[in-house]
């Protein structure tokens, strides 16, 4: 039986705040990488890409531990789909990202040039899902089988 959790282990608040700070991570270079892909911009930065989504993979996997240690404190030991939830909640701020670039940055005017962009935005974000919820879940089951691994049973 799991125990009444505190309102900051809920399920969903807690998979939404995990992924502002994987985001937060990638903002700016995802700014610069949007603008070569839709505006015909040289990207030239490809020492800082590798510098950060390493920074992202190290984040991802920071905030998922953080999460899972809070939640395993709470005696909430479902932690499987919440490891790979949380940071690939990044994803969703990501897509809303692009939805705010699309009215802010873009002029597309006819409505299969906008079908096609959020069709590709979509596929990137759920591939950033994927990559973001892979490195969330392979850190966390590492975690926990260290952790639970260290007990003693006499």
């Amino acid at each position: 039986m799991i125990p009444p959790q505190p309102w900051y282990l809920k399920r969903n608040f807690a998979i939404l705040i995990g992924g502002i700070l994987p985001f937060a991570a990638v903002f700016i270079e995802v700014f610069y990488i949007m603008t070569s892909v839709w505006l015909h911009h040289y990207y030239y930065m490809f020492g800082f890409l590798l510098l950060v989504f390493l920074i992202l993979v190290l984040t991802s996997a920071e905030i998922t531990i953080v999460m899972t240690y809070f939640q395993l404190c709470a005696e909430d030991w479902q932690w499987w789909w919440r490891s790979i939830f949380t940071p690939g909640s990044a994803a969703l701020y990501l897509f809303l990202y692009s939805i705010l670039y699309f009215f802010t940055k873009l002029e597309i005017v006819p409505f299969a040039s906008c079908l096609l962009y959020f069709g590709y935005m979509f596929l990137i974000c759920f591939a950033f899902f994927v990559g973001a919820g892979t490195v969330g879940f392979a850190s966390t089951f590492f975690f926990v089988y260290k952790i639970y691994g260290a007990i003693k049973i006499l």
